[in-house]
């Protein structure tokens, strides 16, 4: 398995993650717009949309295509919020255990490995990343804090848009944040240099247990020439439920060493 390979593979299980839908859950609708507020007054409304939770489990179909690749998945979900993201697919082929400390793999149909920390993800995205920043984009919080110190908002589309007032090294990033609901539409990062692009857009969320979450998502990876889109849907959530992350690398697998 090359670097690139497992770069992919453990992008899309970490992006893949996202919560929502179950008996409690109701879909987030447009209310009233207000495209007046200040850029105080809009960050100060997304924060409240940070949700609250001690653990949540899903269900998330997962629709991949690049190029004439297509495919579709299930995977198993699990999230101790600030300590564990946890992805099982059918069987336990594949399993991977994300911590603050390190990200932790194996797949069984290759019999090999990783274990180790976030420099494949810091490398992809050209900046770098932590736990934090992975749990954020998966909630639709934005992946740096906003403050109006920072960033500058501007009226696009009937959304407000909001990109840092310095440019931020290596990349451009954009947010773009419902005027309805507050919560982020999209999240952008731009790699002229390396002509890649990365656009996560949050199509829907809903309630669950009074907490907004994403409903539908969708990523859109550029890298020159190639194309990468994945969909997801989320379904069977629950929240606060005690829940077990098992993680054991079989004996006898091979280690990936990433150079």
């Amino acid at each position: 398995m090359t670097k690139a390979l497992l770069k992919k593979i453990i992008l899309i299980g970490c992006l893949l993650l996202v919560f929502f839908g179950c008996k409690s859950t109701k879909k987030v609708s447009d209310g009233s717009v207000n495209l007046k507020l200040s850029s105080k007054e809009v960050i100060k409304e997304n924060s409240k949309t940070v949700p609250d939770f001690k653990t949540l489990q899903a269900k998330v179909r997962i629709a991949y295509s690049q190029g004439n690749d297509s495919q579709t998945h299930t995977v198993s979900f699990r999230m101790l919020k600030d300590q564990i993201i946890w992805i099982s697919s059918s069987f336990n082929i594949i399993r991977v255990k994300i911590t603050p400390e390190k990200v932790s793999y194996y797949n069984k149909l290759d019999n090999t490995y990783f274990d180790g920390d976030f420099q494949f993800l810091s490398e992809l995205l050209g900046t770098e990343l932590d736990f934090q920043k992975v749990q954020n984009l998966l909630l639709g919080i934005p992946l740096y804090p906003l403050n109006k110190t920072d960033y500058n908002m501007s009226v696009n589309n009937n959304k407000y848009l909001f990109q840092p007032k310095e440019p931020v090294a290596l990349f451009e990033l954009f947010y773009i944040v419902n005027p309805s609901h507050f919560k982020i539409d999209s999240q952008q990062l731009a790699q002229t240099l390396e002509s890649r692009f990365l656009q996560i857009d949050y199509l829907n969320f809903q309630e669950v247990d009074k907490e907004t979450l994403p409903e539908n998502m969708k990523i859109i990876a550029l890298e020159k020439d190639q194309e990468t889109v994945i969909e997801m849907a989320f379904k069977s959530v629950s929240l606060n439920q005690d829940l077990r992350y098992p993680f054991s690398i079989p004996s006898g697998f091979k280690e990936i060493v990433l150079k």
